[in-house]
């Protein structure tokens, strides 16, 4: 075993302390990265906070990992030491059932295994990136293209994937249009792949207040969720809507602006069960419809679109060498006070 830095959550809802975690040794398909950013996904607050249930502690957060390579296993052949890779939301699965041989690792029959907040088949428990190394498996590693920001790259190991996913499978492209629901860390993320796949992007906001970034990520038109007035001009326009946001929503208002055999697709993940009327999707035949992150192929392919359209999160690096900040930064997601994803230095913890 080898030590490494870490920011720690001894149990729910106490502060981040600096300690020393153990990593396990280099196995024979293993990859150490030394970590460089590592992102903060709405959903570390949510299980370190024991929001959602089945919390691990102590817990050390983070799943959207970006760093170099420094050791790799005597049988690992797609890495080599001193590439840029990164590490996503899970760091294995069984591999062998239907869904992982059709490249679906995150929809593993047996359970894929995350890359925090999660015991390994093995028994080992994972702990994620606000650290300054991990091992992973290299079949979990994923190649960052040449030439990026590897601290604006860092947010799509989750929130890119989490939005590029569902785009891809509704066939996003020429012709259509497309809503997203909530210009937050996976909503402003969603609006430039949309744009980069072709569709014609409307942003569904609470508030005007972020109109002028959405159209400068793309989008054609902005509206308010709050205004009435949006039902009306909007009612049947879109072919599907984008759900990115972790509130509670008016499932009912939203179909009403979905065309006939469209959909409603949930990406972001409320604490709280959503209702709605059977009658608003019987009416036109749409669809609710859910999505998670992608498997491993499908999160190169979209690593490698978001190098070749130039995306990349729109991000607040935030200095980890006192852990007060990430307590205050956490504080600020859960008010939706950041655009759009903040990022941990990892080399301050």
């Amino acid at each position: 075993m080898t030590t490494t830095p870490a920011l720690v959550i001894k149990q729910a809802n106490a502060a981040m302390v600096k300690e020393n975690i153990e990593r396990r040794p280099v196995g024979n398909t293993d990859v150490r990265i030394e970590i460089a950013y590592s992102g903060i996904c709405h959903s570390d607050v949510h299980q370190a906070r024991s929001e959602w249930g089945a919390d691990i502690f102590p817990m050390v957060p983070g799943h959207e990992i970006v760093g170099h390579v420094v050791e790799v296993g005597a049988g690992v052949t797609k890495f080599k030491v001193g590439q840029a890779v990164g590490v996503g939301v899970f760091v294995n699965s069984c591999l062998e059932c239907s869904a992982c041989k059709a490249n679906l690792e995150s929809y593993c029959e047996k359970g894929p295994v995350g890359s925090y907040n999660a015991v390994d088949y093995n028994g080992e428990v994972q702990y994620g990136g606000y650290s300054k190394e991990i091992v992973t498996d290299e079949h979990f590693v994923l190649s960052i293209p040449e030439g990026v920001s590897l601290a604006e790259f860092a947010p799509l190991l989750c929130a890119g994937i989490t939005v590029y996913s569902p785009l891809k499978h509704w066939k996003t492209g020429p012709g259509m249009k497309v809503a997203i629901l909530g210009l937050g860390g996976l909503g402003h993320l969603a609006v430039k792949f949309a744009v980069a796949l072709g569709a014609e992007v409307t942003v569904l906001g609470h508030s005007l207040s972020k109109k002028a970034d959405a159209l400068s990520f793309g989008a054609v038109d902005y509206r308010s969720t709050s205004d009435k007035q949006t039902f009306i001009d909007l009612k049947k326009k879109f072919d599907f809507i984008l759900n990115t946001t972790s509130a509670n929503i008016s499932v009912d208002e939203i179909l009403g602006l979905i065309k006939l055999d469209g959909t409603l697709i949930f990406a972001g993940l409320p604490v709280e069960d959503q209702t709605f009327n059977v009658f608003n999707i019987t009416g036109a035949r749409r669809s609710i419809a859910g999505s998670q992150v992608g498997g491993q192929v499908e999160v190169q392919e979209m690593l490698d679109f978001a190098a070749k359209h130039n995306i990349g999160s729109t991000i607040e690096l935030l200095d980890a060498s006192d852990s007060k900040n990430i307590d205050a930064a956490w504080d600020r997601v859960v008010d939706a006070d950041v655009r759009y994803r903040f990022v941990i230095d990892a080399q301050t913890i």
